[in-house]
């Protein structure tokens, strides 16, 4: 049994610790993922940063029109139950 074993609370329920384990694990490894992107986007050009936000700019707009769109669909279902 390991030190942070023996100083975790016993009236917790151990699949608490397991889901908090999972938790910290995956926590860790997208916090190293932020980083990389971050890293990435730094090293972007000016011409490339402007051509990436105009990029991200139609990418929400599309997602938008896409969310408006299935609510219409949703609108249409439901009034015709």
């Amino acid at each position: 049994m390991s030190a942070s074993e023996l100083q975790r609370a016993e009236w917790l329920d151990p699949q608490f610790w397991d889901r908090l384990d999972r938790l910290e694990s995956r926590h860790q490894h997208v916090r190293c993922e932020h980083s990389e992107a971050r890293r990435g986007l730094e090293r972007l050009s000016p011409g490339e940063s402007t051509e990436l936000r105009e990029a991200w700019r139609r990418y929400c707009d599309v997602i938008a029109e896409l969310d408006r769109a299935a609510a219409e669909f949703e609108a249409l279902r439901t009034c015709g139950d």
